[in-house]
């Protein structure tokens, strides 16, 4: 069932030679059993890190403090972490102090959840002493030992009970998720780079929509409150047959698992609750919501310290996700200029999910209008037409040495060549543009 890789039978077995114990263990052995292939391979052992770096010609000494070399072999690495038990932690992250122990099960204990508190050689066979095969089988997300615990000496790890639900398809069992509701608001003392990885992660699984989890367990409401507003919001309008909050969740599970495309559903109307107006029939509209949503996303990113392709990425399919677009070739051309053209592309995906968590209410004609502009731009991009700066005939630096100064003049005329050649693709002429170029400075 469990097939160990020749370097990590080679490095147990080396420990092992020199009188020491030493398994894999944790999620290693986890997507073993499932049948997934492994991220990396974690090494535990009872040898001590200086033991450990004796015994290999190259360590790295990644976390020796907390008792973790890699070890390298043919450029490959691998973590051996000494058997430890963690102190008392201050921050809901640190432990004080660790102390190392010559017993597999007190390093066992330590551990977050029984699936990823396994251990395995092929010597001894599955280390389970807290019955992860069991939960495997039931689907289920339990901490070891009490959850209270386990959540205090890391608050992240209740953001990765969720995760792994998503991930596995799993319930979270009845005391953990209990614990959760009870410690959620400790998630304030996490750093934004760990929450952000694991909203990443929980984001791209096979079930985005257990975010749900994390709202109702309290969690969205330290980490992503806006989320939350969204789920109080009521939609009483034709095109919609879900709250804000409901439809996001579709809306996710409808898109491919992108970390950029499922960011944006996530966010594509997370400004919704704070325009949402009722007219005197009773209808809900929420009109400007794309561009508070743009703005909303583009904060929640950069607090949640995303990088700035992302940002960008995400912020612009968010602020045109409801742009609407007449399949005909010169308001395409237009649209892919206003846009982006790099960007563009995936307006088809965001559209399509959108439509996919409304309601039936004219469907088939919003998705014939996003086949007619898909069909369009298919073919201005087949026939090369222009539609941004890079693909115009001419330059800034042509129109120089054609005698026009450098200079933000420049640039408007540039802009202006552009949307001449857009109206016309034929016009997109170096002598023709050069010519309208002055006729549009005189």
């Amino acid at each position: 069932m469990i097939q160990l890789p020749e370097k990590v039978k080679r490095i147990i077995q080396t420990i092992t030679d020199a009188g020491y114990e030493a398994y894999a263990v944790g999620g290693c052995i986890r997507d073993s059993i499932l049948g997934r292939e492994p991220d990396d391979w974690d090494i535990t052992t009872s040898a001590m890190p200086y033991q450990v770096k004796e015994l290999f010609p190259r360590t790295i000494d990644t976390g020796i403090l907390h008792g973790t070399v890699t070890v390298m072999l043919d450029k490959e690495g691998f973590e051996v972490t000494t058997y430890r038990i963690d102190g008392e932690y201050e921050d809901s992250r640190h432990p004080r102090e660790v102390t190392f122990t010559p017993s597999l099960i007190e390093d066992l204990k330590r551990r977050d959840f029984t699936i990823n508190a396994m251990a395995y050689n092929d010597e001894a066979g599955l280390v389970d002493i807290f019955d992860g095969m069991r939960d495997i089988e039931k689907g289920l997300i339990r901490c070891v030992g009490n959850p209270m615990e386990r959540f205090t000496e890391d608050a992240l790890r209740m953001m990765r009970a969720v995760r792994f639900s998503a991930q596995l398809g799993y319930e979270i069992e009845e005391q953990t998720c209990k614990a959760i509701r009870q410690l959620a608001p400790n998630l304030c003392h996490i750093s934004a780079e760990r929450i952000q990885a694991e909203l990443v992660k929980l984001v791209i699984s096979p079930h985005p929509e257990n975010l749900r989890i994390a709202w109702e367990t309290g969690i969205t409401a330290v980490i992503l409150p806006e989320f939350n507003d969204c789920m109080k919001t009521q939609q009483h309008n034709p095109h919609h047959c879900y709250s804000v909050g409901e439809h996001t969740l579709k809306a996710m599970e409808a898109i491919r698992a992108d970390k950029a495309l499922r960011l944006t559903m996530l966010f594509h109307d997370i400004g919704k609750p704070e325009k949402l107006i009722t007219d005197e029939k009773g209808i809900d509209h929420f009109y400007g919501h794309p561009a508070l949503s743009e703005e909303m996303s583009r904060n929640i990113l950069r607090r949640l310290k995303f990088d700035n392709h992302t940002i960008h990425l995400v912020s612009r399919l968010v602020r045109y996700h409801d742009y609407k677009v007449e399949p005909v070739q010169r308001n395409v051309r237009r649209a892919i200029m206003k846009v982006g053209e790099d960007i563009f592309p995936y307006l088809f995906e965001v559209k399509q999910a959108d439509i996919d968590a409304q309601s039936d209410h004219l469907r088939q004609e919003k998705l014939k209008n996003l086949e007619d502009v898909r069909r369009i731009y298919e073919q201005i991009i087949e026939e090369q037409q222009c539609v941004s700066l890079k693909t115009l005939a001419v330059t800034g630096k042509d129109l120089i040495e054609a005698g026009m100064k450098p200079g933000k003049e420049l640039g408007e005329v540039l802009q202006r060549l552009l949307d001449f050649v857009v109206e016309d693709p034929s016009r997109n002429k170096k002598e023709l543009l050069l010519k309208e170029a002055f006729e549009i400075s005189l």
